[in-house]
């Protein structure tokens, strides 16, 4: 595949996880964010991440090589020459619709678009950008690194070339492509994941079981190697919650209904490991305490 350049915006958990995938890949990446700051801690995680790589034997080259493929910028001009933009930015339509406005005056013709929402449908946020045609989804999953599948959504005016591309792209860079031939909030494997995540919450809110219990069964029983409450705890219980709720926004479905729970939660700031506090308590090294 012909990619030499990889526009990533947002230095968050998702963007630095793509950023990284990339670089591994022998893939040049800008990685784009609002600070420095952002930028600068986005680079010390990735490069921790790389090294527990190298430490393994799962790459074949130095830490320095990989880093060496990444730059940061917090200008958008950097995009014009690259093949591919991916937005991992907060999950509010109006916020990437922003961005997208911003990347497609600076963007070449033949550049594909990309967006990791999680759950917008991919038409909407093409809506933003002079170019459909040339928009896919890639929702990749967290941790990024470690995680082999990536959706790749085609939205109503998604050229069949852009969605072969897209799949195209996946298997270059090590993952597998779940195709998604028509877009629907949630795509599949989270309108999947979120019926059974907000019954495991319901459960809790119910005193039927605890958060311990429900991801210990969901590891022995269905061999998931994190359960629903440690994975929300990774992911962040305010990122789950837009998610959910941007489903329900589109379907009206109550099924996708955010539990109240939840919702009281990210309320009191409990998001997970990042607060220190989510459905599991954490040292200020992340790890959970006992």
């Amino acid at each position: 595949m012909d990619i030499n350049k990889v526009f990533v915006v947002g230095a968050g958990t998702m963007g630095n996880g793509i950023a990284q995938v990339c670089a591994q890949t022998g893939i040049s990446v800008v990685m784009s964010d609002m600070s420095q700051d952002l930028l600068d801690k986005a680079l010390k995680n990735i490069t921790w991440s790389v090294s527990k790589f190298s430490e393994k034997g799962k790459i074949s080259e130095d830490v320095d090589t990989v880093m060496d493929r990444i730059q940061t910028s917090s200008d958008y001009q950097a995009a014009a020459d690259a093949d591919l933009i991916i937005e991992a930015v907060f999950e509010k339509l109006a916020i990437k619709h922003e961005v997208f406005k911003k990347l497609d005056s600076v963007a070449g013709d033949k550049t594909i678009m990309a967006s990791n929402t999680s759950a917008i449908p991919i038409t909407e946020i093409a809506s933003a950008v002079s170019r459909p045609e040339n928009f896919v989804g890639l929702h990749f999953f967290n941790p990024v690194p470690m995680m082999a599948a990536v959706e790749v959504i085609r939205g109503i005016s998604t050229s069949d070339e852009t969605f072969q591309y897209g799949a195209d792209f996946v298997r270059f860079i090590g993952k597998e492509p779940i195709m998604v031939n028509t877009d629907i909030a949630g795509f599949i494997l989270n309108r999947i994941n979120m019926v059974s995540n907000m019954e495991a919450m319901r459960l809790v809110e119910q005193g039927v079981a605890t958060p311990e219990d429900i991801d210990k069964g969901m590891r022995l029983a269905f061999g998931r190697k994190m359960g629903p409450f440690e994975t929300g705890d990774l992911v962040g219980l305010e990122v789950s919650l837009m998610a959910y709720t941007n489903v329900y926004e589109e379907e009206k479905d109550l099924r996708f209904y955010p539990p109240s729970i939840m919702r009281r939660k990210v309320l009191a700031g409990h998001l997970g490991r990042k607060t220190g506090k989510g459905w599991y308590d954490y040292n200020p090294d992340g790890s959970r305490k006992k």
